[in-house]
Formats: C-alpha cells, structure tokens, sequence
C-alpha cells in the first residue's frame, strides 16, 4: 500500500516543481508576469528597495537574457556541422550569469546560498549589478538601454565602449530599453493590487 503513495507523491512533486519553474504564459505583460508567479514581485520589489533598479528593468534584462527559461545555457557549437559540442562560455540561468560574475556577486553580497536558477536570486543579482554599473559609470539605474550594455560587456567593456562595434548588441539594447518601457506602463495599473497581496501583510 506504501508504494502507489510513495509513487503518487514523488509524481505529484514533480508536478510542483515543473510548474514553478515553468515560465509564464505571457511574457509580454509585466501584470501578468506578476499574477501568475505571484511570489515574484515579492522578489523583484525587494531587490528594488535594496539596490534601487527599478522592476520594469530588472524583467527586461531577464527576459532578454532567458524568456524566464529558469535553467537556460548557450546553444551548443556544432562541430562539423551537425555533431552538439562544447556551448561558448558558463553562461546560465535567468540572468544568463557567467561562473566567474556569479562567484563575485556571492563573495561580495555573502550570499553563497543563492543560486542563477532562483528568480528571487537573479532579481538580486541584477539589482547588484545594476547599483555597481550606477556606482562606477554613472549610468541612470532607470537606464535600461544602458544598463543592459553594461549587463551584456562587463563593466569595463562598458567603459572601453566596446559595444560601439557591436551595431547587433546596440538594436537588442534598444529592444530591451522599449521593453522596460512598455513592463513600466503596465505596471502602473497593476502595482497597487500588487502591493496589496498577502505577502506583504
């Protein structure tokens, strides 16, 4: 009797886990972003209040990055074409963070507990990262243009203005600028709802 229970609850788990990490419906509207994955405001809300790069920022950036895929890597190089090889860097998660960026957001923040497949951490992280970009290039927390080449170069591409010979990184800085833009508008007319949800009693 133990063993269809057992079987029912190790499937009944999967199930759980699958669709929380699964990512939502429409990604195209920041409301229903927030709705669907409830605990993510609570998330985005607090890296905000923390680190001050406001939401609509942090979303596009993740976006841009994953399509909130929890576990998303680097395509494969082929070789010969056709045979899956090695992927082009350490790249991983929502935030598409490399292992040496990563270990420094854990070092600086002494936050060794956090991982770059928790949106709770990557909204963190971006916010951090985000702050350091403001800290050190002066670049508008608010500046999702920008910010996103700093996020895409590094901070001291970034400085060297490496991305002036990327026209590619420079259009999908654009989108990711209009993006925020239009997660920004949405939001007005759903953060007070928001703010109200049982979480923040």
């Amino acid at each position: 009797m133990l063993l269809p229970v057992a079987a029912g609850l190790l499937i009944f788990g999967v199930l759980v886990i699958s669709c929380s990490t699964a990512p939502p419906e429409d990604l195209g509207n920041s409301c229903s972003i927030f709705e669907e994955k409830d605990s993510w405001y609570s998330a985005a809300r607090d890296s905000y209040k923390k680190w001050g790069v406001p939401i609509h920022v942090q979303l596009a950036i993740i976006y841009q990055e994953s399509r909130f895929v929890h576990d998303a890597k680097p395509p494969r190089r082929k070789l010969l074409w056709v045979i899956p090889w090695t992927r082009p860097s350490s790249a991983y998660g929502y935030g598409q963070i490399k292992d040496s960026t990563w270990e420094w957001y854990l070092k600086s923040t002494g936050r060794r507990w956090a991982d770059r497949d928790d949106f709770d951490d990557v909204a963190d992280f971006i916010g951090w990262y985000g702050d350091m970009s403001h800290r050190k290039l002066g670049i508008s927390k608010s500046d999702a243009y920008s910010q996103y080449l700093a996020y895409h170069e590094g901070q001291g591409g970034f400085k060297r203005k490496t991305y002036k010979n990327k026209k590619w990184l420079t259009r999908v800085a654009s989108k990711v600028a209009a993006r925020a833009k239009r997660y920004s508008a949405q939001l007005q007319q759903c953060e007070d709802s928001l703010d109200k949800g049982w979480w923040f009693f």
